[in-house]
């Protein structure tokens, strides 16, 4: 077949932040399963374990035979994504109630962390793109995995080591917003929504630890409760407000055709929705459930026009080829 050779070439051009691809897919079939559309969300999770483990083929290879491009790409900030979507894999097979292979995903995440997350940081400057915010949302991803298996197993002192990143996520969000350059919202090509998206992961990461604190272990006294609840609202409600942000400069200033970077905008409408409906159900505040139903087809609807621009782009990528 002499369009796979360029197919092939296509995916290994791939940049790091490919991986938000692979985190918008698993956060749909999150925020599928919240809504009770269970088949819909094995569908997904299916795709997302199958784009997940191409990703980890080509981390594992250009780690192995490409050093020099691996240690550069292991400097940007979508290097990231590799985490956040181990993360987000991970709180989806947790949820099905497969929990090692939950903690072995948590495990490579956490080896992964802090290695990225240096080479990150070392290299950023000022007037960054949305992927500044991939720190936080990689920190956050390793909370909400680790605080849904605290919460599966009763294991207290991982829903303790989940609470202390919890903390740090938000540190790490206040540095990337000192560094994000505000003219990406109305220039950016897709990852600025991450500025937003980290607020929501950040959101659905207090209520997961509010959900540990509830599953008897008594983590947390009613001043830490009220806190993580504090917090967890004004989070949500930080989001929702870069929501209607990004979604208003999406209209003034609209971004046609595809860029690899929009599946960096699906997974933060994903987030929002999948936040939503949990702090909904967490909290328990009813009302909320059908704007976070609303948001997820909406999440749904751009998966499908990114999902179609990157089948285009590799269809054009072999006809090159």
């Amino acid at each position: 077949m002499p369009g796979i050779p360029g197919l092939r070439t296509w995916w290994a051009e791939r940049p790091p932040a490919a991986g938000a691809a692979v985190m918008a897919t698993g956060i749909l079939s999150v925020g599928l399963q919240l809504t009770g559309h269970e088949a819909l969300s094995r569908v997904t999770l299916a795709m997302t374990g199958v784009a997940w483990v191409a990703l980890a083929a080509g981390f594992v290879l250009r780690l192995l035979c490409e050093r020099q491009r691996w240690v550069a790409e292991a400097e940007s900030p979508g290097a990231l994504t590799s985490v956040a979507a181990t993360t987000v894999l991970g709180t989806r097979v947790s949820e099905l109630g497969r929990q090692a292979a939950a903690e072995a995903l948590l495990a490579l995440a956490a080896l992964l962390w802090p290695v990225l997350l240096v080479l990150v940081v070392r290299h950023w400057r000022r007037r960054m793109p949305g992927a500044v915010f991939l720190c936080c949302v990689a920190t956050q991803g390793l909370v909400v995995l680790a605080a849904t298996l605290a919460a599966a197993q009763r294991t207290a002192w991982l829903a303790h080591a989940a609470l202390g990143l919890f903390w740090l996520g938000l540190v790490l969000y206040g540095l990337a917003l000192a560094r994000f350059d505000a003219r990406q919202v109305l220039e950016g090509a897709g990852d600025h929504w991450i500025a937003g998206g980290a607020l929501a992961i950040s959101a659905l990461a207090g209520a997961k630890l509010l959900v540990a604190g509830d599953a008897g272990l008594y983590l947390w006294d009613e001043d830490d409760r009220g806190v993580l609840r504090t917090v967890t609202v004004a989070l949500l409600v930080l989001d929702l407000a870069w929501y209607l942000v990004l979604l208003t400069a999406e209209a003034v200033r609209p971004r046609r055709g595809y860029d690899v970077r929009r599946w960096a905008t699906v997974f933060p409408m994903g987030m929002t929705a999948a936040a939503t409906l949990t702090v909904a159900t967490v909290l328990a505040v009813p009302w909320l459930r059908w704007p976070g139903r609303v948001l997820l087809w909406v999440a749904v609807a751009g998966w499908l026009a990114a999902a179609a621009g990157a089948v285009l782009a590799a269809r054009a990528g072999g006809r090159d080829g």
